[in-house]
């Protein structure tokens, strides 16, 4: 056990069984979990709204995994399905030693359980690709569609019997738009978190600490680290016991609540807030998002009949203090269709329907 249902409580406070002695689990657990974020606090503080609306992403704990779950052993097939549709996987890896925690493997290691998820991983995908060649080889008649696909599917085939991720082989966009309805595993963005006990937490290291550190470096794959029952001893606490708790670790922010918003940071997500006396909200949308389609967030209506959008900057409304200093200072802009909304803008759209 790596404590992976554990930081799955912690990042959307489900409350699920983490018992040592359940074993086999098949079932994947499903929750929303809130996006920390201080400028949303802020907001809060100055308008005092009836409700609160942060932004959220969607988290699924699936089964763990053994290896040959890309050959359907142990609860490989539920495991591979609960991640097929992610948009960013999170392997949980446990540094922390515990006989009464027995480990899979048998010893605490791990780079060696990256490696086993990797491997399963690609053996996924190169399983998945040979199928889909047979099934278009073994047609009555090719289209030319199917022919053109046939020949990125075999490039791709090639890549992974070399090792190559789907996520690091040359396909040109044109490739890559072709597979748009294919998920593959190894094209996916992935964030490592590490679980380490309360000594090797206070102590900053753990077993293959600097491997871990090089290999992220290599992938460009965020790492983090989080002690896991700390953290859930942590957050059961009354909130005043639990900063100087905090402070006293020289913590500022739980590990937990890094990894929700650097999943939601790798995810290409950024959040435009509106805000006034009846709700303080967090809108989520992709970076290069113009204003229009940002308006269709909110409201379809909003989007078609869009005029302009109000825009202040959330570090002006902090430096001025309160709206009205912002829009005395010239610090409000009328902004077109086309803009392009950035992470922390703070928009009143105009519209008529």
């Amino acid at each position: 056990m790596a404590g992976k249902t554990t930081v799955f409580n912690l990042v959307t406070n489900a409350g699920i069984e983490t018992s040592k002695f359940i074993t086999g689990k098949s079932d994947t657990n499903v929750s929303m979990a809130d996006v920390p974020d201080r400028r949303v606090d802020f907001l809060t503080t100055m308008y005092r709204p009836k409700k609160t609306v942060r932004a959220q992403v969607k988290v699924s704990d699936v089964p763990g995994l053994v290896r040959g779950a890309s050959q359907g052993k142990g609860v490989g097939n539920t495991f591979l399905d609960g991640i097929r549709q992610a948009d960013l996987l999170v392997h949980v890896v446990r540094a922390f030693d515990n006989p009464d925690v027995l480990h899979v493997d048998g010893s605490v290691n791990p780079v060696r359980d990256i490696e086993t998820i990797d491997v399963e991983l690609l053996l996924a995908d190169m399983d998945f690709v040979e199928k889909r060649i047979q099934r278009i080889e073994g047609g009555k008649k090719v289209k030319k569609e199917s022919l053109e696909e046939l020949e990125i599917m075999k490039k791709i085939l090639a890549g992974l019997e070399k090792e190559i991720p789907v996520v690091k082989q040359d396909l040109s966009e044109v490739e890559r738009q072709a597979l748009v309805n294919y998920s593959f595993f190894t094209d996916k963005p992935i964030i490592f978190v590490v679980n380490t006990d309360e000594n090797q937490f206070r102590g900053g290291d753990y077993p293959g600490k600097k491997e871990l550190a090089l290999l992220a470096g290599r992938r460009g794959t965020g790492l983090i680290e989080v002690c896991g029952l700390m953290e859930m001893e942590i957050s059961q606490l009354p909130a005043e016991d639990r900063g100087l708790f905090m402070a006293d670790l020289g913590l500022e922010e739980l590990g937990a609540e890094r990894l929700t918003r650097a999943v939601y940071d790798a995810m290409g997500l950024i959040s435009f807030f509106t805000v006034g006396e009846d709700e303080v909200k967090a809108w989520t949308i992709e970076k290069g998002t113009d204003a229009r389609r940002a308006a269709g967030k909110i409201h379809s209506d909003i989007e078609r009949g869009f005029i302009r959008a109000e825009v202040v900057g959330y570090k002006d409304l902090t430096e001025q203090e309160n709206m009205a200093r912002v829009k005395e200072k010239g610090l409000a802009r009328l902004e077109g269709k086309e803009y392009i909304v950035q992470d922390g803008d703070i928009i009143n759209f105009r519209f008529n329907v």
